[in-house]
């Protein structure tokens, strides 16, 4: 296919990924941001090899193993500090042919950027809607200008205000019943080892202390909390401590260390099955498409392998319609089963049904690791590259 003028609404992992991927092939591309200033949400996120497959073919491997953090090892242990399991994550990597690296968000996202170019990104400008034909899309933006592309990448997040459009129907955000406190914290070995995933299970809660380097653990803590509770950043410390009193040293000395100003607070949510990815001229991509929660690391990862087939199935097809009907064939049902495994361990983790959850904590005490090491492996398999 001749090279096609392409716009992306937004410019997150997953749309800019996609612009990377889409500029690797001889694409021109620009990108639109609604945030005036890029902040990404979150202070973290971990790339496990799938996606680090995607960033290598796009020339980005080295980048990101220098700034991503040296993850060898998972450990869970009870909210009393008793160790359940430990296991390496070596027959990952040895399978996967890849390791994992867990990331600052702001770092991946300047390394994303320095390989798109600034200058094919506009900040503080959003795509609000759109009119496709069979020969052009024009995108209403919201200076209040149109555009003109050849194609429309809808990769602008979990709040996409296009995704309803492209689906044919609402599709509401889901809650899914837990509160997430993130953010990073200078590693010390009285938090974790500086090579190990730590986390530590009880009561339907969690804390994860997550290696993901400069000298950086990226932490969070998980809460079932009923939708709308309150949000005050004055008062994180003191509602963490509340809801982990009594759990181990290390976690004490977390709280004690954090800074609540740069904590971010999360009511987790996912979408439905997005029932149709894309029109003759547009596509969703990443979140905007298959927002899924964290449970399974695989949000951003999607995302990442959602750009390299776009890009692929354009680089195939004749026409950009058949480029997008290719490109939801091989994607539609991978991202939605991943989606509700996400969900699933998100209820299993946060006690939806808590004979479950006591039946996992169970299982996790003694474990070999090596469950939980096929469900890694088995989601790697069905990456597409």
């Amino acid at each position: 296919m001749k090279a096609l003028n392409i716009v992306i609404a937004g410019a997150g992992m997953g749309g800019l990924s996609a612009a990377a991927a889409l500029q690797q092939a001889g694409h021109r591309v620009h990108v639109y941001e609604r945030a005036a200033e890029l902040a990404p949400v979150g202070a973290a996120i971990s790339i496990w090899p799938n996606g680090v497959r995607v960033l290598d073919a796009l020339g980005l491997g080295e980048s990101i193993e220098r700034a991503g953090g040296h993850m060898q090892s998972m450990s869970y242990s009870d909210h009393q500090g008793r160790l359940l399991t430990r296991f390496d994550l070596q027959p990952l990597y040895n399978h996967a042919r890849r390791r994992a690296f867990p990331i600052a968000r702001a770092r991946l996202q300047g390394i994303l950027l320095e390989a798109v170019g600034m200058q094919n990104v506009t900040l503080g400008v959003a795509c609000l809607d759109y009119e496709e034909s069979q020969t052009h899309v024009q995108i209403m933006l919201s200076t209040g200008e149109t555009v003109t592309a050849d194609l429309l990448i809808a990769a602008n997040g979990t709040h996409s205000v296009l995704r309803d459009k492209i689906a044919g129907r609402p599709i509401p955000r889901r809650y899914c019943g837990y509160v997430n406190w993130n953010g990073r914290i200078q590693s010390a070995p009285d938090l974790a080892p500086a090579d190990e995933w730590v986390q530590y299970v009880g009561d339907h809660k969690r804390v994860s202390l997550m290696p993901m380097g400069n000298g950086e653990l990226y932490f969070f803590f998980d809460v079932p909390l009923p939708a709308g509770t309150a949000n005050v950043r004055e008062g994180y410390r003191a509602e963490l401590e509340q809801q982990f009193a009594g759990w181990p040293d290390s976690v004490q000395r977390l709280l004690q260390r954090l800074d609540p100003a740069s904590v971010a607070r999360v009511e987790i949510h996912d979408t439905e099955r997005v029932p149709h990815l894309v029109g003759t001229r547009v596509a969703l991509l990443g979140d905007a498409a298959h927002a899924m929660t964290p449970n399974i690391g695989q949000g951003g990862c999607q995302a990442m392998e959602d750009a390299w087939v776009l890009a692929r199935c354009i680089e195939r097809e004749l026409t950009p319609a058949a480029a997008l009907a290719a490109y939801e064939a091989a994607r539609a049902e991978r991202v939605a089963g991943l989606v509700v495994k996400a969900r699933q361990r998100a209820a299993i983790i946060h006690g939806k049904v808590p004979e479950e959850t006591r039946q996992w904590y169970a299982a996790l005490a003694g474990s070999d690791g090596s469950d939980i090491l096929g469900g890694l492996i088995k989601t790697d398999e069905g990456s597409p590259l």
